[in-house]
């Protein structure tokens, strides 16, 4: 959400903890929303896009162009392969001259690793343009390869970011491409996807955004997978039911008190489609519709209560095993990201928001209201005065 519109990408692979730590983290990053990974095993379990860019130490190992095994790259559209090294070399100083940038000053090893790169993954060739100078050395660089790509029918796909300012040359690199794109005529060029990494979380988007910047897609890797925010899950099970006996557990503090017994889940909608409200009842209780009003209530607080008159309604429990047998479909992974995309769009912006966001309303019914303090009254222990 604090990204809005842009894309994610799930970079956690390294940082991961556990034996199976990586792969869930990918899954579980994909249905929540992510548009890809850099996890080559998930992508091929999963079906989860992959993506990603070479590392820095794929450009620090080329010294100069004696280190490349192959020059030559075939067109797309087929025809003789065509000295690629020389046609990156023949575009170098006229790039360099549109960018104000003196091509003695670009590294010809991290230039080395881009025509390397460049020949292996004609059709995907997005470059990390941070491992010497971004702006004298490493856009550049990508940009001749690019333009060489081009000529021989490729399209590049972008840059990558991993250090430094991102907000400023984010914008930097935007204007060196559309330079690029106007001086050879290439508008597609000025549109490409630039990247950004570099232990990223909800803040650093939530100032990059404050800032204004030109970044397409994020790669978040350690607080993403590590879930630094949150590391624990405060949550835990309790037992409400057992052999068709409702249980109840009582405590001092009311966070603490279960709602006993076994319960059927609803989620009102409002009649513009955003979830009001989600409301408990007992398995007995006709369930909600949109043809009458709900009585909703707080299971705590006696005065909190507020007639709803749904839009729609939706069940949230449904049994899928019992028995030792499968009750409903089994969605794909696409299909529980769609449903998971969907059901947040379904949520309201104040309750989306990072800054005091609007607690969403949980109530019980009217029935299971009363049949919670009748409980909660029968065991609990009787004071005596002396």
């Amino acid at each position: 959400m604090a990204a809005g519109k842009k894309q994610l990408l799930e970079f956690g692979l390294r940082r991961a903890q556990g034996p199976d730590g990586a792969l869930s983290a990918s899954r579980y990053c994909y249905i929540g929303g992510f548009d890809g990974t850099s996890n080559v095993l998930a992508g091929k379990m999963f079906d989860i896009p992959v993506r990603g860019t070479h590392a820095h130490a794929f450009v620090t190992s080329y010294v100069g162009l004696q280190d490349l095994k192959n020059r030559m790259l075939t067109p797309l559209d087929g025809g003789s392969p065509v000295d690629f090294v020389s046609a990156c070399i023949d575009l170098r100083e006229e790039v360099c001259k549109t960018l104000d940038v003196l091509h003695e000053e670009t590294k010809q090893s991290e230039l080395t690793a881009f025509i390397a790169y460049a020949t292996a993954f004609p059709k995907g060739f997005l470059a990390l343009v941070d491992t010497y100078d971004v702006l004298r050395s490493g856009i550049p660089n990508f940009c001749t390869v690019a333009l060489a790509l081009h000529r021989l029918g490729y399209k590049a796909i972008g840059i990558r970011l991993d250090s430094g300012d991102l907000a400023y040359l984010s914008k930097a690199v935007r204007q060196y491409f559309r330079k690029i794109a106007d001086r050879f005529e290439v508008p597609s060029m000025a549109n490409f996807t630039i990247v950004a990494s570099n232990d990223i979380n909800e803040d650093t988007l939530h100032s990059l955004n404050q800032q204004g910047h030109e970044i397409d897609s994020f790669g978040i890797g350690t607080h993403l997978v590590t879930c630094q925010r949150q590391p624990a899950l405060g949550c835990v099970f309790k037992l409400v039911e057992v052999n068709k006996q409702a249980r109840i557990k009582l405590s001092q503090d009311m966070d603490k008190v279960t709602l006993p017994g076994k319960k059927s889940i609803y989620r009102l909608y409002s009649h513009e489609g955003h979830a009001l409200i989600d409301l408990m009842q007992r398995p007995h209780e006709q369930p909600p519709d949109n043809e009458r009003r709900v009585l909703c209530r707080h299971p705590f607080e006696e005065s909190k209560r507020a007639y709803v008159s749904p839009g729609s309604v939706q069940l949230l429990q449904k049994l899928y095993w019992t028995k030792g047998e499968i009750q409903e479909y089994l969605p794909s992974l696409k299909e529980i990201r769609e449903r998971a995309i969907q059901s947040l769009a379904t949520l309201r912006e104040d309750h989306k928001r990072a800054l005091n966001p609007t607690p969403y309303k949980v109530a019980v019914s009217a029935d299971l209201y009363q049949f919670l303090h009748d409980m909660w009254l029968d065991n609990a222990p009787i004071g005596e005065l002396s």
